[in-house]
């Protein structure tokens, strides 16, 4: 097997980030697989390029390691470019000047998706007129994937179970080059994974429809797609991804209060069902055993306070 550790240096690692980290990294190693690292810098205004060597620091603290990186996504547009170029050329993607507020406003828009509101292919039915107002109006597009119609996209998630999405209904043409120049996520991703032989990859659950639109663009690149597996992710109270509002959960921040890395890692593996009780614990002990059929198919909810030995991990919803 060979995996990846991807963060982004949009932010300070936290604990929900560390979670899905250990369990990558684990699930790899435990099988003597090899760990690729990539930096996905490239959301934009978002990035923090200060953050990169923290974040870095932040894995190597947790006891995480890899044989391969780090791999820098902004090093490798011309590597993206070159994709894109391909994907114009055989015509599989198509100018959009639809504004966010355009594509929530359309009437025949179909349900939000995990990227907002589902675009309704408006610049695709109206192809000769868009590029008409592009080449006379100054104006910069984004360029959109043209999903094949009535296809589904269905996989066996090692983790969430069987997936099946229409790409139509659930997804519809995605953006794979910004409006401002440079890939999306979606291409960049792909990209990577089949350039740097990724074939298994366990992230949040939150990026389940990110597969439908990545098998895609691996399909393009003549490749099969990935083992994924998508664990539940770590909560507030709220019920809702854990974020600055749910308090300091930053690895600096824990660090700052005393908390050593065995501590965070030993919550980390309570809350994954990895040790049975809250003590202090190194990664590489947890590897020998690690199964990923025994981590909960729960979310686990943070309460805002480091919890107590006798307590029992808290989970949401399935």
């Amino acid at each position: 097997m060979q995996g990846r550790l991807a963060p982004s240096p949009t932010g300070v690692l936290h604990l929900g980030n560390a979670r899905s980290f250990l369990l990558a990294w684990l699930d790899v190693r435990s099988v003597k697989g090899q760990i690729l690292l990539r930096v996905e810098d490239l959301d934009g205004p978002r990035v923090r390029p200060d953050l990169i060597e923290q974040t870095i620091e932040d894995l190597k603290w947790l006891g995480l390691d890899w044989d391969e990186g780090p791999l820098i996504q902004s090093d490798r547009e011309k590597r993206y470019l070159s994709v894109f170029d391909d994907l114009r050329n055989k015509d599989l993607v198509y100018p959009c000047i639809c504004s966010r507020r355009d594509v929530e406003s359309a009437a025949a828009a179909p349900h939000t998706g995990d990227e907002g509101p589902v675009y309704p292919g408006t610049c695709q039915d109206n192809r000769a007129e868009v590029e008409e107002r592009i080449r006379h109006g100054n104006l910069s597009p984004c360029w959109r994937f043209r999903v094949p119609k009535e296809r589904q996209v269905a996989w066996d998630d090692r983790f969430a179970g069987a997936q099946s999405f229409d790409l139509a209904r659930d997804i519809g043409d995605f953006v794979v080059w910004k409006r401002e120049g440079g890939p999306s996520y979606q291409l960049a991703v792909a990209v990577d994974d089949v350039d740097q032989g990724v074939d298994t990859v366990l992230r949040g659950d939150d990026l389940l429809p990110s597969v439908a639109r990545q098998v895609l663009l691996w399909e393009f690149l003549g490749q099969a797609p990935p083992l994924f597996a998508h664990v539940p992710l770590v909560v507030g109270a709220d019920g809702k991804r854990l974020a600055k509002r749910h308090g300091d959960t930053t690895l600096a921040s824990l660090r700052g209060q005393g908390k050593s890395a065995n501590e965070v890692v030993g919550l980390l593996a309570w809350w994954s069902g990895l040790a049975t009780n809250l003590k202090p614990v190194q990664a590489h002990d947890l590897i020998e055993g690690f199964q990923l059929k025994n981590v909960p198919a729960k979310t686990i909810v943070w309460s805002g306070d480091w919890p107590e030995h006798e307590k029992t991990p808290t989970s949401g919803g399935g």
